[in-house]
């Protein structure tokens, strides 16, 4: 996603976004675990989208 993408986002949705990316990336760290995985990247893009979401999050709390 785009930062002007994740602006665009509500706060309820924000939530939602944050709890399904860090459910994906709980799995993909998981299966990296067991047996690396194609592009081991994902899970450092993974992180990055939840913390730029968490911080959009923030900002938006903040602004309130």
């Amino acid at each position: 996603m785009k930062n002007s993408d994740i602006k665009a986002l509500t706060v309820a949705e924000l939530q939602e976004k944050i709890g399904a990316e860090k459910e994906a990336l709980r799995k993909m760290q998981f299966a990296h675990q067991v047996t690396a995985i194609e592009n081991p990247m994902k899970l450092r893009e993974s992180r990055k989208l939840v913390a730029r979401l968490q911080t959009e999050l923030r900002a938006k709390e903040l602004q309130k």
